[in-house]
């Protein structure tokens, strides 16, 4: 029977969840609901509210390598886990605008940048990000940042979550063990161990040659077993790597099956580079950063670069809304970088258009966009307009030479576009 009392005018804070959720809605969801693609595309968007990156997970050094950024410069990203627009700021653009669509990663972007801008000294603000495991955190977020902290932020992190917990006590609880991906990479420690083998035993390869030695002996073999092929045979499998229903399915088209095309992601994040220069491998396999001075950092988290990203934290802003609303809010030809991250993988066709009409309306000249793909291809041609798509310059040599260097390793493709006028 429907209701026919009516109901008090919602809450500004329940018409922000309500937006929220209808924008991820639209960003996700394409089959009804009851349906097997209808229902994976539901669970995911519910989990999708929640924390889902601690860190992110694309190489803010390939990043800029691509970019290119001269002091000056706007920049416009998808925000994610904070890491790479913090790590912006030190090639000194003007300003950097960040916007997400889940209201967690908007929560945990605020936070980090005032601690950047707030935090007494580097080494409190290592140990907030880089260890994420003291409790004193908890009394540097009380005397340093809460007082800066606007006030939905503030409640977000001071709420409880399911377990009573605040949500502020994961900066004491092994920070990168929490967040969908770190739930994830959490149970495949667990499956990895009831096979007896442990990742963490990577980490203490001395050479190249060990890490590889390491990966054909212990950790190849697990994506030959029944349980893990059976496992990510499914959909659902993949929601903590962050991969919708709709990336799942572009990653298993490409003609092999999702076990196969997971170990060779593997291989390249255990074995493509010195553990000394990837810090992507050690949260992968050690859950965490590694410890001492010459353990590797993102460039926002490194000593060398405190000061700067202090300085300069101000010049990011962080926004609740989608990638192509936020656009269209803006002047022509205002921005200078776009980072897309993954996102197009998500993507209808009409939804990419209106993204790439933005884009390119907003573009100054010389423009740079880069994102990244499940697959190796660029997914726009044939998709995006010839007429937008022809102003726009692909640098495929370019684009391959700086994936092969990209450090995270689980993307298929790495693309950089330039604009030309």
């Amino acid at each position: 029977m429907i209701d026919t009392v009516i109901s008090p005018a919602p809450s500004p804070a329940a018409t922000r969840k309500d937006g929220v959720g209808k924008r991820l809605n639209r960003a996700v969801r394409r089959n009804p609901l009851l349906s097997a693609s209808g229902m994976s595309e539901y669970v995911f968007s519910r989990l999708f509210r929640n924390l889902v990156y601690a860190q992110i997970w694309e190489d803010p050094d390939v990043d800029m390598a691509a970019l290119k950024i001269a002091p000056g410069n706007s920049i416009v990203t998808i925000a994610s886990g904070g890491c790479n627009a913090l790590s912006y700021l030190v090639a000194d653009p003007a300003r950097i605008e960040a916007v997400d669509l889940n209201p967690a990663h908007v929560a945990f972007n605020r936070l980090k940048l005032t601690a950047a801008a707030h935090l007494p000294d580097y080494e409190t603000f290592y140990r907030f990000y880089g260890q994420g495991d003291d409790r004193r955190n908890l009394d540097a977020y009380r005397q340093y940042l809460r007082p800066f902290l606007d006030a939905e932020t503030r409640d977000y992190w001071e709420s409880r979550t399911v377990t009573g917990r605040r949500r502020i006590s994961i900066f004491h609880r092994r920070l990168y063990r929490h967040g969908l991906l770190g739930g994830f990479i959490g149970l495949g420690h667990t499956m990895a161990r009831l096979y007896g083998a442990d990742p963490r035993g990577l980490l203490k390869a001395r050479t190249i040659e060990d890490q590889k030695r390491f990966f054909d002996e212990t950790l190849a073999p697990l994506f030959e077993k029944r349980l893990v092929r059976w496992a990510t045979g499914r959909k659902s499998s993949l929601f903590g790597l962050g991969i919708p229903p709709q990336q799942y399915e572009a990653l298993s088209g490409a003609g092999s099956d999702m076990a196969s095309i997971l170990r060779q992601r593997v291989e390249k994040l255990a074995c493509g580079f010195p553990l000394s220069e990837n810090y992507f491998a050690w949260q992968a396999f050690g859950r965490g950063y590694g410890s001492g001075e010459l353990a590797p950092l993102p460039p926002y988290l490194s000593r060398q670069n405190f000061e700067a990203v202090r300085s300069r934290a101000g010049r990011i802003s962080i926004t609740n809304t989608s990638l192509t609303e936020f656009l269209a809010a803006k002047a022509p030809q205002s921005v200078d970088r776009f980072i897309l991250l993954d996102a197009q993988d998500w993507m209808t066709d009409a939804q990419l258009n209106a993204l790439w009409s933005e884009i390119t309306r907003t573009a100054a000249p010389a423009a740079r966009v880069i994102f990244r793909t499940a697959p190796a291809e660029s997914l726009l041609p044939g998709r995006v307009a010839d007429t937008v798509l022809d102003r726009w310059t692909y640098h495929a040599a370019e684009s391959r030479a700086l994936h092969d260097k990209d450090r995270s390793s689980i993307y298929g493709g790495f693309h950089l576009y330039e604009f030309k006028g």
